[in-house]
């Protein structure tokens, strides 16, 4: 299953207006809570309207074009996206954080591709190989010359701020957002160590150094929930820290409060697609297919050109033994992504349930042509070769699958299979 976490990026408020006395909060400011209770659409529309009154507002343009990433279950919203980061370095060419989210759109398909294989596989997680491990984390830091490019700039520019001014907190804060891109996370969690020092009461460091230590691939969430306990005790309204707290808790198998955060996050920005999505992934760990649907159904209301809520609700229907509801979500899926690769697994496997056996290899098809490493793939076409009674195939794909995977569980499974289809004299 897939999950979503979230990041904040900030820099200095670009303020529209004169602060008033009292606390009266500029458009800006309330865009920043908007952000931090993850209400994307409503961040779009009043940086539409302050773009309109300001059309050289960078913080505007960066916070919208933030916002569509954070939508960019589509192409469309990704480029949007990527127009507003462009506009923004176009306006202001020494502003990091435009570098930082034109890099993250260069890389965005790619990473969620990754995010799809490595979550699907999640689901068998420590039934995986070392390999299949290893190639996925491979996959995971490849990320284009563009990007790259993209991310060595900001970094770049975050360091000349810091050697102006060393306590300048939200530059070591952005510095860290593009060392967490490119996976150096020692350097990331090493910077939001220095924006927290020099402002204890900086929400967004701790929430972002906490997805950071989630994502060291060395299972620190218990440092992760620690650092979301500090953004909440900062702003009790941080419904992003409850998601990514959510997260850490369902990785560690803690399911019940898991969704005892994703309740709160809705609870407190009823439109969170995201948290309604991840809380039907930790039903979905409990068995709870039902209420699985029903937050997939939720976050499809919010947000239908997302994918992913798609395929995982069509899992859930496959766990049901509906396939053909199932059948019908994976379309969905891979209209929106074509490239879905484990959505045409999913749906071939559907198919095979339900004797298709024509339909389910040419969804194989499509997996392996996307991912030509998809181990499980090539075991399941193998199967379907096999009941469709074409021997010669079903031999092939279930040694590609032990080649793919020779010490692992899909290479065994294929193992046997080939010695059932020797004993047949095939």
């Amino acid at each position: 299953m897939m999950r979503t976490w979230w990041w904040i990026a900030v820099s200095i408020l670009m303020c529209l207006c004169l602060a008033a006395c009292g606390t009266r909060q500029t458009p800006l400011e309330r865009v920043s809570d908007l952000r931090q209770r993850g209400d994307d659409e409503a961040v779009i529309a009043l940086c539409t309207d302050i773009i309109a009154a300001h059309p050289d507002s960078v913080e505007a343009y960066l916070r919208r074009g933030s916002a569509y990433c954070y939508t960019a279950g589509s192409n469309s919203a990704a480029d949007r996206a990527l127009a507003d980061f462009e506009k923004a370095i176009e306006l202001a060419p020494a502003h990091p954080r435009g570098y930082i989210g034109r890099a993250r759109i260069y890389e965005l398909r790619h990473f969620f591709e990754w995010e799809i294989k490595w979550q699907t596989n999640a689901q068998n997680r420590r039934d995986m190989s070392a390999q299949e491990n290893a190639k996925l984390v491979e996959d995971l830091l490849t990320v284009s010359d563009k990007a790259v490019e993209d991310y060595d700039r900001a970094i770049e520019l975050c360091t000349k701020a810091l050697q102006i001014d060393l306590q300048d907190a939200e530059a070591y804060n952005n510095r860290g957002l593009a060392y967490d891109a490119k996976a150096d996370y020692d350097r990331a969690i090493q910077d939001y160590n220095k924006a927290v020092q020099i402002n204890p009461e900086f929400a967004d460091a701790y929430n972002n150094r906490g997805n950071a230590y989630s994502y060291t691939g060395t299972g620190e969430y218990d440092r992760a929930i620690a650092d979301y306990n500090q953004a909440l005790h900062i702003n009790p309204e941080f419904a992003i820290a409850y998601n990514n707290r959510g997260n850490a808790y369902d990785d560690k198998g803690e399911y019940d409060r898991a969704i005892q955060d994703y309740n709160k996050a809705v609870q407190i920005n009823p439109e969170f697609a995201s948290a309604y999505f991840n809380r039907g992934v930790a039903y979905a760990h409990k068995g709870q297919y039902d209420r699985a649907i029903t937050d997939c159904t939720k976050a499809l209301e919010i947000n239908p050109q997302d994918a992913a809520p798609y395929y995982n609700r069509g899992n859930a229907y496959y766990k049901k033994g509906e396939y053909d509801r199932a059948i019908a979500d994976y379309n969905q899926a891979v209209q929106i992504n074509p490239e879905f690769a484990s959505a045409y697994y999913d749906r071939g496997s559907a198919y095979l349930h339900n004797g298709d056996y024509d339909r389910a290899i040419q969804d194989y098809n499509k997996a392996v042509q996307i991912n030509p490493e998809f181990a499980s793939a090539y075991l399941n076409r193998g199967v379907a070769h096999y009941l469709a009674e074409q021997w010669a195939q079903a031999r092939s794909d279930w040694e590609k699958a032990v080649e793919l995977d020779p010490n692992g569980p899909t290479g065994q499974k294929a193992r046997d299979n080939l010695g059932v289809l020797t004993q047949m004299g095939h």
